[in-house]
């Protein structure tokens, strides 16, 4: 009924107040576990100025050692920025450890300070992404293998028998046929509904398998809190949200607008766009549930102080879950 996200933005916080946000996450992830999150999300992006999450493997597997049972996401890997060989073992030895809870939802990235940093030219991210899916599968079946003209073998094989699950993510139909060409599965970032049956259509047309498929609405919700106070908690939660819409705004000034998209400049606006992000009162989270199937938190968005977050959470632990039957 409810997931979880976290990317670890921090703007303007202290080395301390980062610790403290990195500790909460892992915090809030059990607790989320024990009262039946259905998945944690953690993100991906480099060189940005409020600390969005670089590392996300570091983090899953964090959460791991604290929870035993909810899977967990990593959405986007920006796989092309990675050494593919390093990316496996890294991926696999996370199999082991959570036992195969880890997905991956691959992402070209489209900032090119990301590129940039990382010396990779964009030009071509997207047959470098196809080769390093390729070496991904050769390398968990933990067999030699020809990588760039030279004998290498991955050890050891991830727990997951064919390797950790993998989604190619994008919201085009070079996306969907791509996922369809590499035989994994396909999540869009909503909106268009027809690359369902591009997805579809291409896997037959290869003889593939379909795989995983998520292709949600256009009107997703990325970004909840439950409050009894609307005002309030507009006023408390509300620069955090807007420092995270803004800069996605510009972020995506570079490429293909993300989830999490707004077209707002002050609180007030985003509050009246009823978009992405929103706050709920306890039965309006129960009737978004009721209606959409599952509620999607971002408990420290923005840089949100955990005394703040845990407001939200608790409320639906006490008023929202109950009144869901659980």
């Amino acid at each position: 009924m409810f997931l979880m996200r976290f990317d670890m933005r921090a703007p303007n916080h202290s080395a301390a107040e980062v610790a403290g946000l990195y500790k909460q996450a892992v915090e809030i992830a059990a607790w989320g576990e024990e009262r039946g999150c259905i998945a944690t999300i953690l993100s991906e992006h480099h060189a940005a100025a409020d600390g969005y999450l670089p590392a996300p493997l570091l983090l899953a597997s964090a959460i791991a050692a604290r929870t035993h049972k909810m899977p967990l996401q990593i959405s986007a890997l920006l796989l092309p920025l990675y050494d593919p060989l390093r990316a496996a073992e890294e991926m696999a030895i996370l199999d082991i450890l959570s036992h195969g809870r880890v997905s991956y939802v691959l992402g070209l990235g489209y900032r090119p300070e990301e590129y940039n940093m990382f010396g990779v030219a964009m030009k071509g991210r997207g047959q470098r992404m196809e080769r390093w899916v390729d070496t991904l599968q050769k390398a968990w079946r933990g067999e030699p293998f020809e990588f760039e003209g030279r004998q290498v073998q991955v050890t050891p094989r991830p727990f997951s028998p064919s390797g950790p699950m993998l989604m190619m993510g994008g919201n085009t139909e070079t996306a969907a046929r791509r996922a369809a060409r590499l035989g994994i599965g396909f999540h869009s970032q909503g909106g268009r509904p027809e690359l369902e049956g591009i997805y579809l259509q291409e896997c037959e047309k290869h003889g593939r398998e379909p795989q995983t498929l998520i292709v949600p609405g256009g009107e997703t919700v990325t970004c909840a809190f439950i409050a009894t106070d609307l005002d309030l908690a507009w006023a408390e939660l509300g620069p955090h949200m807007l420092h995270d819409a803004r800069v996605y705004a510009e972020w995506a000034q570079h490429g293909p607008s993300a989830v999490s998209h707004a077209k707002a400049t002050t609180i007030d606006q985003l509050r009246a766009e009823q978009g992405a992000y929103r706050i709920f009162t306890p039965p309006e989270a129960v009737e978004h549930i009721g209606r959409n199937g599952i509620l999607v938190l971002h408990p420290l968005c923005g840089g949100i102080p955990a005394e703040v977050a845990w407001k939200s959470l608790k409320l639906l632990e006490s008023e929202v879950l109950p009144a869901l039957g659980g």
